[in-house]
């Protein structure tokens, strides 16, 4: 029965990443990147510079703070897991069809991140909030779409993601000899659930905030390591380059087998790590006090770089260097571990132990943000009840335990299946709202050139303001 179950969800895994959003992915990023002429390229010094911006009030939003929680939730296991798995069941041509796709998407990302500016709500002490379902429902008037796309955030986040996350880090732990495919998986699961559920149920505020000390260095510490393996094997270098092309554009194997190839993972690896075009990080975006709906959508595109560009990349340059053999049997945790072994030795596997706990940690704390604002939303707008909030987080930390003794395929699986949901109709709805986000982007480079400091209204782009919080 469980087999009939898990082979049903692989065939819609398989029908909805090829050729379904193969084709909405690349035709919406290249899209946008020519209707916004490329700004997630051309213009990275100004989204740079973006960043230090601060918010007109103290207790206000800034761009730098929304970037934080955006990137916090893009990075995360996947960062490591996820570009191994890439590489070990899609081949090392699956990296390159990941930065490929980064580029592209994050055209994706600005005019998402735009659009929740655009839309954004203010609640009663005068913060704004918002995000995909809110400019579905503002700019398309598609309550019923909204609350859908609300549906499948939750089943992303709180379940798909959460699910996938544990398994991750329960994976690390196969390097050791104490490891018992029995037992360990089930400690493991147990004690991430019960820290988890003791940091959602109100308590654990101190090491929420250790830890998010803490994973930023971690993530320079990863990115430096990645860099000394790199080096340690510089005289394969050119190997791997050759390797990574070679395989990258190796279509007759794709023709032959184009759902299993290094294209299609290199899209659904590169999706779950940077989010690009999901509608999650839109949910951080509105949150921010900027002066111009634009910033934040340039800001946004920093995010999806960070994740893709430095942090899959170290992975996949790390493992490849190496000169580790790469299979279906290491794929994951393991192929990692072993690549960082032959440098430093026995230490190498708990460093990636290391970062798998603190990377799934804050990745668990911090999907439940994006699934409060949904909750919120099909609410009517009002938080729910602390009862309903409870139970619904005593489900969550079922699933976290749960996650950590499922079988690998069916974890990935479920987590590209309500990932996918989410981007089917984000994108769309972007794709119909994208003219109001170039206009904003041209209506901001004008000021720019105007040698202002950009401020938006409205009306200026042709905008009704009337059903607009801000911005009027």
């Amino acid at each position: 029965m469980l087999n009939k179950i898990f082979s049903f969800f692989n065939s819609v895994d398989g029908v909805m990443y090829y050729p379904v959003l193969i084709i909405v992915l690349a035709a919406a990023g290249l899209f946008f990147s020519f209707r916004t002429r490329f700004a997630q390229v051309r213009l990275f010094g100004e989204a740079c510079r973006l960043i230090k911006e601060k918010p007109a009030g103290d207790q206000k939003v800034s761009s730098f703070q929304a970037l934080i929680v955006s990137t916090a939730s893009r990075v995360g296991t996947g960062n490591i897991v996820g570009v191994s798995t890439a590489i070990c069941l899609g081949g090392p041509g699956a990296c390159f069809w990941m930065r490929v796709m980064c580029i592209i998407g994050a055209a994706s990302a600005f005019i998402e991140s735009t659009l929740a500016q655009i839309y954004k709500c203010k609640d009663e002490k005068g913060n704004c909030y918002g995000g995909p379902a809110y400019y579905i429902e503002k700019a398309l008037h598609l309550p019923i779409i909204a609350a859908i796309f609300c549906i499948f955030l939750i089943a992303t986040y709180a379940f798909g993601f959460n699910l996938l996350c544990s398994y991750n880090l329960q994976s690390t732990f196969e390097a050791y000899d104490f490891y018992d495919s029995t037992i360990t998986p089930v400690i493991v699961g147990a004690v991430l659930a019960v820290i988890v559920g003791y940091c959602v149920m109100g308590g654990g505020k101190r090491i929420i905030s250790i830890t998010e000390k803490v994973v930023p260095v971690m993530g320079i510490l990863y990115v430096f390591i990645s860099l000394v393996i790199i080096g340690a094997h510089f005289t394969n270098i050119p190997h791997m380059f050759a390797l990574i092309f070679k395989d990258a554009f190796n279509f007759r194997t794709m023709i032959g087998g184009l759902g299993g190839s290094c294209l299609v993972y290199g899209i659904k690896r590169g999706l779950y790590s940077n989010e690009a075009g999901v509608g999650s990080a839109p949910n951080a975006s509105a949150s921010a006090d900027v002066t111009h709906p634009a910033k934040q959508g340039l800001v946004q595109t920093v995010s999806v770089y960070i994740d893709t560009l430095l942090l899959c990349t170290a992975t996949a340059l790390m493992c490849l260097s190496s000169g580790t053999a790469y299979n279906e049997e290491v794929s994951g945790a393991p192929y990692v571990q072993d690549s960082i072994s032959t440098v430093f030795g026995k230490a190498g596997p708990v460093f990636i132990t290391a970062a798998m706990i603190l990377f799934a940690f804050t990745t668990l704390i911090g999907n439940l943000y994006y699934v409060d604002n949904a909750l919120t939303y099909l609410n009517r707008k009002c938080p729910p009840s602390k009862k309903f909030m409870t139970a619904f987080y005593i489900a969550c930390i079922a699933v976290i335990f749960f996650g950590a003794i499922t079988p690998m395929d069916f974890a990935w699986t479920m987590a590209d299946i309500t990932m996918g949901g989410m981007t089917l109709i984000n994108i769309p709805c972007c794709f119909m709202l994208s003219r109001n986000a170039v206009d904003t982007l041209r209506d901001y480079e004008k000021q720019k050139r105007e040698g202002k400091d950009p401020v938006f209204h409205a009306e200026d782009i042709g905008l009704d303001s009337s059903g607009l919080s801000f911005w009027k």
